[in-house]
């Protein structure tokens, strides 16, 4: 915890009793007298537990759990989750263990607490790591049960009421993470009061002098604005009453946090923000918000684009509402927010609604279906990832939605976070669909994969039996589903490839002694692979594919016994087929293509790179013979090979287009083009294209250099 820094001391017995009473009492309006009891009980075993010691502040640390329980209280929790929240620290910082609370309180219980309480018993390398690691942990905790992130929410709440105590490094550093994780988790669960009273704490915390700007300038603009927002006010009132609507009307104050993230990423001066307020009118049916929409658009002009129903269509995080952006008085752009009275409770206390107005309704769109989807989601990414860091990173993602909504071929809407493609939108239909996906298609019109959809797009994805996730997808994916899957896939892939390279590496050894794997005793390969200290033989082979360690060394180790020769006749050329896709990888310095002379070299951590013979990249590895691996192509590949060439050309209008229409009608793709002049009467064009092998690639220079202005074409090299 953050002020978990615990001192020994004295505190304020009589204070303590005062407010476990005064709580006593609010408890007793909703729970039942044997609740309450049980309630008391573990306040009296969690005082008795943190007795002796206290917070930074000086005040007794039972305060803390107690504050907490209050906090939760406010949403009518249950009775467990009270009790939890009174004993949240006492695994972390007594002697407690888990097993005594399980047999005093229960298996509920206990296991609330263990979700909240950090991992203290293992140490990681470093504070970051530790950091990701208890975050981990906490939504694996929440994924089985929603209270342990509204135990951790309310714990944060209070450690960010009390923050004042910390030293301002330690101060500034739990803001952060709470503006970076905490507030945009209350957020996803709709829990818009704590989600904003945690975003104004971390604001003030993390930048003190910009809060207290912002702030003193938010009073003087409310008194020059107070008479505006009264006229506003009470025109809305006539217009509704006009048409027999009964409504309450609530002029909405600004948020400092979002004012200032506002002004930050949209480049905006303070004028340009704060010359809007708003307004939330709140009804009591769903028909009704549409006709308070009718009425607020025929008193004010309403801005063009400025119209969202998150009614028809609710935001990830079951929000809905009507928002309108209209001209008020003087010009002045006022928000308008139309409701109902479920929504707006709903809109306030997100997830935790259920306690509060024992709706209990878990169906498609309500905020406690859409919490549960979303913590499904956590759990699929947290199966795929390789580290509580990764983790974390992919979690921060989906945190900070800012949504676009689509439409699949069926007509079923898809929400996915602004900036997302085609390939974003495939995974979020399913994991299959993403690693098939070939094309797509937006309104029935092909589009790359890497465009950005913009809602109300109807996108189709085209899919080809035997399509795999390509590398290049990590550049433009943002969803946090799709990047882990695709990272997955390849990590799956590298090491299936790396393990087939690594059996023909070895085999091309041990063939200089007329022997291969399949001659070799299991058992003797199992035994190398433990003393090399690897799990298995597949292990050692994957190591080997990906050049972490020498096939002719491990050759040495297997065929060790008196005399047996490992180096007699010349050995058998590994076969490229030019379809190897992660431990298998073509230089870029020299292109090599089929019909070329090639050599393969085995590179730590990336597996085989295939170079042109006369490579002179080549010639820094020339030293590390047993790095060097005999390569030959297949006969007969039907595969295309990216080929880099230069064109020296006159400096003439038309050179480019002429020479790219001429590769085009020879059956090449460019992949790449860049121009470079030389002086004012010459030019050098660098391609990359697309050649099956030397006898397409001799066909397509000789009609090149056949173009009027061309000079000189040659191959590239770097």
């Amino acid at each position: 915890m953050p002020q978990g820094s615990v001192l020994f001391g004295r505190g304020n017995p009589a204070k303590q009793a005062d407010g476990l009473a005064a709580f006593l009492e609010e408890l007793k309006s909703y729970l039942t007298s044997d609740q309450t009891l049980l309630f008391e009980r573990a306040y009296r075993f969690s005082e008795s537990a943190h007795k002796g010691q206290l917070r930074l502040s000086g005040e007794d640390y039972i305060q803390h759990p107690l504050q907490v329980a209050r906090i939760l209280a406010g949403l009518h929790v249950d009775v467990e989750t009270l009790v939890a929240a009174i004993l949240h620290d006492v695994i972390e910082d007594t002697p407690v263990t888990r097993a005594e609370i399980e047999t005093r309180f229960g298996a509920e219980v206990a296991h609330l607490v263990d979700g909240v309480s950090k991992l203290t018993q293992i140490s990681f390398p470093t504070y970051a790591e530790t950091q990701a690691e208890n975050f981990r942990k906490m939504l694996l905790a929440m994924v089985d049960d929603i209270r342990v992130i509204l135990i951790k929410l309310a714990d944060r709440l209070h450690n960010m009421r009390t923050l004042d105590s910390m030293p301002d490094a330690k101060r500034r550093a739990i803001a952060a993470e709470t503006l970076e994780i905490y507030a945009p988790i209350a957020h996803r669960l709709g829990m818009n009061i704590w989600r904003l009273e945690l975003e104004d704490l971390g604001f003030r915390n993390l930048y003190p002098h910009r809060y207290r700007v912002f702030a003193t300038r938010l009073r003087e603009r409310r008194r020059h604005r107070r008479e505006l927002i009264q006229r506003t006010e009470e025109a809305l009132k006539r217009g509704l009453l006009a048409e027999g609507i009964n409504a309450q009307i609530r002029g909405r104050e600004k948020h400092l946090y979002s004012i200032y993230c506002k002004m930050k990423n949209k480049g905006l001066s303070w004028s340009e923000v704060w010359d809007r307020y708003g307004f939330r009118i709140i009804v009591d049916r769903e028909d009704t918000t549409y006709r308070v929409l009718g009425v607020v658009h025929h008193l004010y002009s309403p801005l063009p684009g400025k119209f969202k129903d998150y009614i028809a269509i609710p935001k990830a995080n079951g929000y809905q509402s009507l928002h309108t952006i209209v001209i008020g008085p003087e010009g002045i752009p006022v928000e308008v927010q139309i409701r109902t009275v479920m929504m707006d409770q709903v809109a306030e206390a997100g997830i935790a609604a259920h306690w509060l107005y024992k709706s209990g309704e878990h169906h498609a769109g309500t905020t406690a279906y859409r919490a549960r989807e979303w913590l499904r989601e956590l759990l699929e990414i947290q199966s795929r990832v390789g580290s509580s860091v990764e983790f974390l990173e992919n979690v921060k993602i989906d945190l900070f939605p800012d949504e676009v909504y689509v439409f699949t071929p069926r007509g079923q809407i898809r929400r996915l976070p602004r900036g997302s493609t085609p390939v974003d939108f495939a995974y979020a239909v399913h994991t299959d669909l993403g690693n098939s996906c070939v094309a797509a298609k937006v309104d029935r019109q092909l589009v790359p994969l890497r465009t950005v959809l913009q809602s109300g797009q109807l996108v189709e994805i085209l899919t080809a039996h035997g399509a795999r996730p390509n590398p290049a997808w990590l550049n433009f994916v943002v969803t946090a589903k799709a990047r882990t899957n695709i990272r997955q896939y390849l990590k799956n892939l590298e090491r299936a490839e790396a393990k087939t390279l690594g059996q023909q590496l070895l085999n091309q050894i041990l063939s200089r002694s007329h022997t291969s794997l399949r001659r070799l005793d299991p058992e003797s390969l199992s035994r190398l692979a433990q003393n090399l200290k690897l799990a298995d033989v597949d292990e050692l082979l994957v190591q080997i594919g990906l050049g972490e360690r020498p096939a002719i060394l491990v050759a040495h180790a297997i065929l060790q016994s008196p005399g047996t020769e490992v180096t007699t006749p010349q050995s058998i050329p590994i076969v490229i087929r030019g379809t190897e896709g992660m431990v298998v990888t073509f230089a870029r310095c020299c292109y090599p293509i089929p019909g070329d002379e090639i050599a393969g070299f085995l590179s730590a951590g990336r597996g085989m790179v295939i170079h042109r013979a006369d490579c002179p990249n080549l010639l820094e590895h020339r030293k590390a013979v047993d790095k060097w691996i005999d390569v030959a192509w297949e006969a007969g590949l039907k595969k295309d090979f990216s080929i880099g060439f230069r064109v020296d050309a006159e400096n003439q209008r038309g050179v480019l287009a002429q020479i790219a229409s001429r590769i085009a009608e020879l059956g090449s793709n460019i992949e790449q083009v860049s121009v470079t002049e030389r002086d004012g009467l010459m030019a050098t064009l660098t391609f990359v294209c697309a050649v099956r092998d030397r006898k397409q690639l001799a066909n397509l220079f000789r009609h090149i250099h056949r173009l009027p202005g061309v000079i000189r074409i040659a191959r590239a090299r770097t």
